[in-house]
Order: structure tokens, then sequence, then C-alpha cells
């Protein structure tokens, strides 16, 4: 699974003269391969979770303080036009992961559910799925994850593993094989199906009502009825309520857990250690494999609800909570490249930020606003056409080899680190099947000025809401918006009173003729262009049109991985430390 751990002090050498021979082989192409097998860098990928873009202050926050994630992109090259492949956790990291857009793997769906509701469902990433850290491992890379994984853990039975990280290419993984919900914290409202849990229970109760009437009416003689007849009613009922509450009504022992590797190591989770916890990890596992290449995926909690936040940085920001959760994460970042930097790695290791999508606008509560900002972009989580929903930080350090304080306004994408980190791992793209992404490394060296990608198409669920065009020969960037969310109440600029927007039915609108924008000079996507106010609207439009259609061309029906039976919680599939359902343990007492 690994090669050998180099330990000579030639080796060592080697690895210290890296960014030099690394950046002339990846110039001249032919010694890419060779110069990848022999000295490779070690690779920090590090994602937020539904931090916006406004959030931070190299890219114009200035009443938050992200001095660590500042000083990455002072040392580095910012991405200004960085795109998430959808506005949800689940199909963006699937997307992240396989260097695809996540319909392509069944990871994504339109209507009723659009990410993973349960650790004991049995959808999740596919095992013919291939992944960075899969072809990474192959070249000898230690592969670890440290947080949130969100894309299932198995299928058919509770030991099986089909969707957990070590099946996808990790050799190492500790975290949370689901991601944070509200219901995580006893304190905090629920917010897995929380609104059939509201039906369920309500429904529970009138059955109640109804039975202890007619036993009632029973026992009075008013109706003539047998007592066999009422006990029959009483066990129906019964069976009912244990039927969603077995589920429902253990949400927070269910997926609010710990795992290290395969074993469940805290559930449920106590959430005020998990993220001197995820720290810890993420430091020893730079430790462990400091004098090898590896891969370390640190995937963050934060800055997710509910936001879970210490003490040391509670009622410190200007923004409430949420602030006082960005500037934790932005410490929880500073630490960990803080770890390179005393190990010698720094200028060894190809560091790159990220979120996984946009701010979550219609996060609030009496207190305020929840979700992150999204700067001057319309929209946010969940929209997977306006801006706010998918553009996202794009920030990548490596000392030597990539130019410091460099900033690029084209078109890149999530899908892009994947074969970006395939070719930096000398390993090869998969040639049996489409791959989306396209390297980053041309780019960022300046050894190209422009895109790679000349359109880019952007879906809400498996609907496509909107395609991007980046013209080489005006350098002009077109969005075509085909369908928009109805915002709610209209004009407010998100969906109140829902946890996300839908991506069709009534929620929508479909446009006819489509939304146009010209991106390059309208980024908040604020004025649209008309036939009587742009030449060019409908040879744009044409031209989108057309690629939209060789897009689809490329498109073949998959299982649907969200459809009801693998969204389904499943007793049998459920990760448990004990015996189930009696499941409980702690890291500082495991059963």
């Amino acid at each position: 699974m690994g090669a050998g751990v180099p330990g000579t002090r030639a080796e060592r050498a080697a690895r210290g003269s890296l960014p030099l021979l690394l950046v002339v082989c990846l110039l001249l192409r032919p010694c890419e391969s060779q110069a990848a097998n022999t000295l490779k860098p070690n690779i920090l990928l590090i994602m937020a979770d539904d931090l916006g873009i406004g959030d931070l202050g190299c890219y114009g926050n200035d009443t938050l303080r992200t001095p660590s994630i500042d000083r990455l992109a002072d040392e580095g090259v910012r991405l200004t036009q960085h795109l998430a492949a959808a506005p949800l956790c689940t199909p963006s990291r699937a997307a992240f992961l396989t260097g695809r857009h996540s319909f392509r793997s069944g990871m994504e769906a339109s209507t009723g559910y659009r990410a993973l509701q349960w650790n004991a469902g049995s959808g999740g990433l596919p095992e013919n799925e291939t992944t960075f850290a899969r072809i990474l491992q192959r070249e000898g890379y230690a592969t670890g994850l440290i947080g949130k994984w969100h894309q299932g853990v198995n299928c058919d039975s509770r030991t099986d593993h089909c969707h957990h990280p070590l099946n996808h290419g990790f050799d190492y993984f500790y975290g949370m094989p689901f991601t944070l919900v509200n219901d995580c914290d006893p304190g905090r409202p629920p917010e897995v199906d929380a609104t059939l849990r509201a039906q369920l229970g309500h429904y529970t109760q009138l059955m109640a009502l109804g039975i202890l009437t007619v036993a009632a009416g029973r026992a009075c003689g008013l109706i003539s009825v047998s007592w066999k007849a009422v006990v029959w009613l009483a066990s129906l009922g019964l069976l009912v309520f244990i039927s969603w509450y077995a589920s429902f009504g253990f949400v927070r022992r269910w997926n609010c857990i710990l795992m290290r590797n395969h074993d469940v190591t805290e559930q449920p989770m106590v959430l005020e250690r998990t993220s001197s916890r995820l720290l810890k990890e993420a430091i020893s596992y730079i430790e462990r494999n400091k004098d090898r290449p590896f891969l370390l995926f640190v995937s963050l909690l934060h800055v997710h609800i509910p936001l879970v936040t210490t003490k040391a940085f509670l009622g410190k920001s200007q923004h409430g909570l949420y602030g006082d959760n960005v500037e934790e994460m932005d410490w929880l970042v500073g630490r960990i490249l803080k770890a390179l930097e005393e190990r010698g790695l720094k200028n060894t290791t190809f560091t790159y930020f990220t979120s996984d999508h946009g701010g979550h606008l219609e996060a609030r509560d009496e207190h305020g606003q929840l979700g992150g900002w999204n700067g001057i972009y319309r929209g946010g989580k969940g929209m997977g056409g306006w801006e706010g929903g998918i553009r996202v930080p794009g920030i990548v350090r490596w000392p030597g080899v990539l130019p410091a304080g460099r900033v690029i306004q084209e078109p890149t994408s999530l899908m892009d680190v994947f074969p970006t980190v395939v070719q930096l791992g000398g390993g090869q793209v998969p040639q049996d099947r489409v791959i989306d992404g396209r390297s980053l490394l041309p780019l960022l060296q300046g050894t190209e000025e422009r895109s790679a990608h000349d359109f880019l198409f952007h879906y809400c669920g498996r609907d496509l809401h909107a395609a991007r065009w980046r013209d080489r020969h005006s350098g002009r960037v077109w969005k075509v918006h085909y369908v928009t969310p109805r915002f709610q109440p209209e004009g407010a600029g998100a969906c109140y009173g829902r946890g996300v927007c839908p991506c069709s039915g009534d929620g929508v609108t479909r446009h006819s003729p489509p939304l146009l924008f010209d991106i390059s000079r309208d980024p908040s996507e604020a004025r649209p262009v008309s036939p009587g106010s742009e030449p060019l609207y409908w040879e744009v439009i044409a031209t989108v049109g057309e690629a939209v259609g060789r897009h689809q061309e490329t498109l073949s029906p998959v299982p649907p991985q969200f459809s009801l039976n693998n969204i389904l919680w499943k007793p049998w599939l459920q990760p448990c430390c004990g015996a189930f359902p009696l499941c409980s343990c702690g890291e500082d007492s495991e059963t």
C-alpha cells in the first residue's frame, strides 16, 4: 500500500531539493512521469464546510479575522473564480474526490433528498468510482482523511464498509462518517427530516387519541367492540410509533459519531472535544508520515451548523456565533500549517484550501444569521446556478514552485483538484470514464494564461440550471441561466422558511429565452443583458446551447444513490460500538 520510508541523508537531501526539480520537470513534460515517481510532493487539502467566499480577509472581508488563511494566500496563488460542482455537501464532495460531476456516479437528485441523511442508509459513493486517494495510494503515498466524509458507509451489512473512506483509497480515517447537523447538539432544534418528524409525531398523537377513545368507549359500554380489537389497534399504533421513532428519536446517537478507520470510537460524539481531537489527529498524521510522501485531506467540520465553538473563541468576533466559528476555523488551519513548518515540510508540500460550496443563507435563529456571507455574489448554498452557491475560495501554496501573491481570475473548478493531484503524485487520470476536471498546474505555474475550461456546467441536483462560457477571443465570461429558484419572500435573495431552495417544480422559474449575464463585467449577476442591450446576445445563447448539447451527449444513466430505498435508515447497517441497539462509547472509555 505504501512505498518504503526514505531514511538516508541523501534521500532527505533529495526531498529538500524537490521544489526546484519538480518545477523544471513539470515544465518539461517528457520527464514529468520520472520525476513524479522519484520525488513526490506532500499534498495537503483543506476543505471548510459551508464557508462563504466573503468570510475571508483575502477575499475582501475586513471585519472577520482570518490571518492564517490570509497568509496562505499571500504565500501562494489565489483563485477568484473557483467553482464548486454542486451547491450541497454530499454531491460537491463526490465531484471533488472523483473529478466528475456527481450525477455521473448517482450522487445527486433534483427532488426529494439531495444529500445523504443517515449513516445507516445504503446509498453512497459507488465502489467503481476512482478517487484521487486511490490513485495516489497506488503510487506509494500515505493517504489520510481527517474530518467529515458524508459519502456513505455500508451497503448490505454493518461491516461491509463498501462506501467507507478505507474502501476509496484512504489508508487512514478519523472523523465523522456523516456531517454535523443541529441534532448533534441536544440544545438545538431538530434538523434531519424535521418537517416529516413533526408530521409523524402529530399523526401518532392523533392515532393514540383515537385508540384511547375507542378503549374508553368500550369500557363505558358506549362502543360494541371486543377488547381483542382494542388490543390489536393499540399494538398497531405502537408498531407505527416504533417504526419511525427508532430512527428519528435517536438521530444524535445514530448520526453524530466518530470513527477511527472501521471502528466507532465515540457514540454519540462529544461536540466540545471534537475540534481538538481532529486537530490532534491531523498533526499526528503529519508527524507519522513526515519522512514519506503523503496525501492528507483535512475535511473540517467548521463552519456548518450547529457551529460548535470552543470557549476560547466564543464572543470574540464581530459577527456572533458564526463569526466566532470562522475565526476558530482559521486558528485550526494555522495550527496545521504550523505543524508542516515545524517539521520542515512547508516547501515540499502542495497545500490547498477551499470550501465545499457557498454559505448557507437560510441558516438563522432568533439571534440572527448562522450561515456565511457570499460577498457580492447572489444566492447561496443549495443554489446550483447563482454564483453565491458555487463560487468558493481557492488558495494554493507551494513555495519555490508557485509564485507568491499571484491572483488568477480564470474559471476553475473543484473538480480540477482531481487531475492536479493525480499529476503531482505521478499517477494517470482514468481513461475509461468522463473526467470533467482539468489540471490546474499549467495555470498555477503561469505556463498557461487561460483556463482549460471553455465551458462549465452548473447543476442543481440533476437539472442543468446554468452554463458558463469563457470566450478565448474576447476574454469575456458569459453565464446563461436556464432555471433559477424563486426566492421566498420574493426579492429576499434566499428561500427563507425552508432549508435550501429547490432545484425543480413549483419553486423554480424556467427562462425562455434564458437569462444572460456578462460575469466578467457583472460578477454579482445584477444586470442581465438583453438582445437590445447586447449585440452578441443570440450568438452567445447559441454557442452555449451547442456546448450544452455536446455535454449532454456524455451523460449516461447510473443507479441513483439518493433513492428512497438508499436513503432510508436501516438498523442492520448502523455503525455501532457495543451491542446494537445499545450503542454507546466514549474515546476515554471505549467499549
